[in-house]
């Protein structure tokens, strides 16, 4: 079996440092075997990669790349709570926004950009529940958020 980690080199892919909290929140939440990795932006050195509305501002070949770079996010701050992405069992739930005009119905496609991700990472534990919710705006003016609920295979002790 592959590790994630070389999946990641060998799609080019180097986890960046896990992304500061924009607010009054903790990036991940561990309790038993389960960690909750809070809502992650398009960030890339800082900055996110595009910002406005899919739909109008950002076309969906780039809010897809903007879902990819939330989940390579959620993959690092996943990284820094356990330290060996093999300990990852199964990612069981992500939940995407997509800050959309009004007429924009595309969210599900938008947001495969993040799934894809994690199944070429993980394979099928990479699988899993989802949900891609329309939204006015987002943080920061971001295009899309992504947060996972991921089963770990042993429990991380506080």
């Amino acid at each position: 079996m592959v590790k994630p980690e070389d999946r990641l080199s060998q799609l080019g892919i180097e986890l960046p440092d896990a992304v500061p909290s924009i607010a009054s929140y903790v990036r991940t939440v561990t309790h038993g075997d389960v960690i909750y990795v809070s809502g992650q932006l398009p960030i890339v050195n800082g900055s996110l990669v595009c910002s406005g509305k899919v739909g109008s501002s950002v076309s969906i070949e780039e809010a897809v790349g903007a879902a990819k770079q939330c989940a390579v996010n959620a993959i690092a701050a996943l990284k820094d709570e356990v330290g060996d992405l093999s300990l990852i069992y199964k990612i069981i739930k992500l939940t995407a926004f997509v800050a959309s005009e009004p007429t924009f119905v595309g969210q599900a496609q938008v947001v495969n950009g993040a799934s894809d991700l994690f199944i070429e990472i993980f394979g099928d534990a990479g699988r899993h529940a989802r949900s891609a919710v329309g939204v006015a705006s987002l943080p920061l003016d971001s295009p899309v958020e992504v947060e996972v609920i991921v089963a770990i295979s042993q429990k991380i002790v506080d």
